[in-house]
C-alpha cells in the first residue's frame, strides 16, 4: 500500500469513529446501555467508574483488526485509525473535560473551550433523556446547545418521550375550532 492510502484509511477511521461514538453515546449509552453509563453522570470516588467498561468492550474491535490486519494490511491501518481516535478521546474527554489522571488545564478560548463547554452542557441534565452534544470532537456553539436544552426542558416544544409513540387521540384540538 502507498503511504497516502494508509493515511487516508487512518483519517477516515478517525472521522468514522466520531460518527460511531456520537451514535453509540446517544442511542446506546443514553438508551439501553444506561446501566453502565449512568455512573459517568453521577459523583463517584475512585479512579474507575462502571462506564469505563465501554472502553474495554470497544477496544476488542481494534485488537481483532490489528491481528487480522497482519494478513490483510488495510485492516491494520483501520485499527490504527480507531486507536488514534481512542487516544484523542482519552485526551479530550477523560483528561481535558473530566480532568482524570491529574490533568488540570482549563482552556480559556478557542476550540478546546467549546468542546469543554459542550460536554459540560451535556452533563447539565439529570438522567438519560433531554441531553445535548453526544459527540466528542465536534461541538456546536454553547448558545445553540443552551437553546436546545431550554427546548428540551419545555414539554410543549418537545416531541413525545422516547419510546412512547404519539397517537392521534392523544393530541387535543385547539379550543377555537
Amino acid at each position: 500500500m502507498a503511504w497516502f492510502e494508509k493515511l487516508a484509511i487512518v483519517v477516515f477511521m478517525v472521522l468514522f469513529m466520531e460518527c460511531f461514538a456520537w451514535a453509540a453515546h446517544k442511542y446506546i449509552m443514553h438508551g439501553w446501555g444506561w446501566g453502565w453509563h449512568k455512573s459517568h453522570h453521577e459523583e463517584h470516588g475512585g479512579v474507575f467508574e462502571k462506564n469505563d467498561l465501554y472502553a474495554v468492550v470497544f477496544a476488542v474491535v481494534p485488537i481483532v483488526l490489528f491481528v487480522v490486519g497482519l494478513w490483510w494490511e488495510p485492516l491494520w491501518w483501520a485499527a490504527l485509525g480507531i486507536t488514534v481516535y481512542g487516544g484523542i478521546y482519552a485526551f479530550v474527554h477523560d483528561m481535558l473535560v473530566h480532568q482524570r489522571g491529574g490533568f488540570r488545564w482549563v482552556p480559556k478560548q478557542g476550540y478546546f473551550k467549546q468542546l469543554l463547554q459542550a460536554h459540560r452542557l451535556h452533563h447539565a441534565v439529570e438522567g438519560k433523556d433531554g441531553t445535548v452534544s453526544h459527540g466528542f470532537l465536534f461541538a456546536r456553539k454553547p448558545a445553540v446547545l443552551k437553546a436546545q436544552l431550554r427546548a428540551n426542558a419545555n414539554p410543549q416544544r418537545r416531541g413525545p418521550p422516547r419510546g412512547k409513540p404519539t397517537v392521534v387521540s392523544d393530541i387535543s384540538a385547539p379550543a377555537d375550532r
